[in-house]
């Protein structure tokens, strides 16, 4: 097994996290590499296909970025990472996940993979998409739900 010095963590705020943050945290005690908790907060713009525009003052992607960000805090803070840095970003998960792993020369990128089916599966997840796209080791964890 190769020895990670920084593993970035992709998180969801799923109740199936846990079981992804565990398998981290067991990663980084195993090594002592350092944690990077990374949530990307997807454009609303593209998740809203109304006919009716949404308001550019709404503002409502900076505000679900401070959220995640205190959730990120709060999640370190439970869990006593000492070694744990956060980052919040606004995008495509799968691009921003992979170019923050870049930008913080991560060597292991952790990602928890519901396991799609069918049409799911052939549009693409997030964790297919980081695993195809990222330069370093990826490891997806099997969470159940959906």
């Amino acid at each position: 097994m190769a020895n990670y010095q920084r593993i970035l963590v992709a998180v969801d705020f799923s109740k199936e996290f846990e079981s992804v943050l565990a398998k981290a945290i067991e990663q980084q005690q195993l090594t002592g590499a350092r944690l990077l908790l990374v949530h990307v907060v997807e454009y609303t713009g593209a998740m809203y296909t109304g006919e009716i525009p949404l308001p550019e003052d709404l503002d409502l992607d900076q505000r679900l970025a401070k959220q995640a960000e205190e959730k990120l805090q709060a999640m370190i803070e439970q869990n006593d990472l000492q070694n744990a840095g956060y980052q919040v970003e606004i995008g495509t998960p799968k691009r921003e996940i992979v170019r923050v792993a870049e930008e913080h020369s991560a060597d292991l990128i952790i990602i928890g993979s519901h396991g799609r089916h069918g049409l799911q599966l052939l549009l693409g997840s997030t964790a297919n998409g980081v695993l195809h796209q990222a330069t370093c080791d990826v490891l997806a964890i099997r969470v159940e739900g959906d």
